[in-house]
């Protein structure tokens, strides 16, 4: 028999998601990699997806979307990328359904493992980085990223926050972090000690943001909060500036007046990697993994897990990747 991790309905993530049985899967066939799981991470866009989920649907669906494991077979005449053969590491991501035991993927995005790489940091080997990497490529269209305009994001001390600020370093874009207390400030700057770390605990952190700007304009804001901190972001962003959502942690909306965009001209933009997944072209997307293997290879140290679960602990591993403060990534290993 095969486990696997589904909802019937939305709400709770530890209250609503259920562990199934069913049979093994079948020999794969032609376009398809049959993968034995060996770990999966809790991404908070998992969570975020079975809490908006209907609640009175009653059709199953299958939890996560990115997943490590050991090819098993390869169906007929299947192209794969290379390194992928029976036996082999891979990644496979994207893949509704990936909390499973068994993994029956599209070959298309089965990702072959770097030898250097452990599993721990293979199972979040892509959604993170390439999160980062497409986040990068989003604040450097503003012409001033790069040049002397500053970077602001907050979550800083989130998996995605550590790899892009890591990303930032290397290529030289000056950024400033934000997070919420002066513990998790502290922290960071532990890390990267020449990054300006700004605590939204202060009652006057905007104006440590522009302290720490140093005259220089705040062109780009990237946020995956939204609500009362996001409406603070555009007030602080420079004229012709742009703020980037990239999730929905709040639960009040981003209310503004529209002479706050109008008479400073900013743009609101919103990237998903739900998004990239279909808005992508396959070329650009093949570039994006390359890179986020890149990443898993050289920032080792930014991939922190910050415990691992087995499936019997379910409830308990989706309450801990939810949890304020938590660094790293919760893990799951369905075995």
């Amino acid at each position: 028999m095969s486990r696997r991790v589904v909802y019937t309905r939305g709400g709770p993530p530890a209250d609503v998601l259920t562990v199934i049985e069913e049979p093994e899967p079948a020999a794969p066939q032609t376009g398809q990699v049959l993968v034995r799981t060996t770990a999966f991470p809790v991404h908070p866009g998992d969570l975020q997806a079975v809490e908006a989920y209907p609640r009175n649907s009653g059709q199953p669906a299958p939890a996560g979307i990115e997943a490590t494991g050991v090819v098993e077979a390869i169906g007929p005449d299947t192209p794969v990328a290379p390194g992928v053969e029976p036996g082999a590491r891979v990644t496979v991501f994207p893949h509704p359904g990936a909390w499973s035991q068994w993994i029956m993927a599209a070959a298309r995005v089965v990702v072959a493992v770097p030898a250097k790489v452990p599993d721990e940091i293979a199972a979040q080997m892509l959604v993170n980085p390439i999160t980062a990497v497409m986040l990068r490529r989003e604040a450097e269209a503003h012409a001033s990223i790069g040049y002397d305009g500053v970077l602001l994001q907050t979550a800083a001390g989130s998996s995605v926050g550590r790899l892009l600020t890591a990303v930032c370093l290397a290529h030289s874009i000056s950024i400033v972090d934000v997070v919420r207390s002066e513990r998790g400030a502290a922290e960071l700057r532990k890390r990267f000690p020449d990054v300006p770390v700004v605590a939204t605990e202060h009652a006057g952190w905007a104006d440590d943001v522009r302290s720490a700007a140093d005259g220089r304009p705040v062109s780009v804001a990237l946020d995956p909060i939204g609500g009362k901190l996001a409406e603070s972001l555009l007030d602080l962003l420079t004229p012709g500036g742009k703020l980037i959502c990239y999730g929905q942690m709040a639960a009040e909306p981003i209310s503004l007046p529209a002479s706050t965009l109008l008479h400073k001209s900013l743009t609101l933009r919103g990237k998903t990697i739900g998004r990239w997944m279909s808005d992508t072209s396959a070329e650009r997307q093949a570039s994006d993994v390359a890179a986020a293997k890149l990443i898993a290879m050289t920032l080792k140290d930014q991939f922190d897990v910050a415990a691992t679960y087995g499936l019997g602990d379910l409830a308990e591993a989706v309450e801990h990747a939810a949890r304020p403060g938590k660094v790293g990534t919760v893990l799951i290993r369905p075995w």
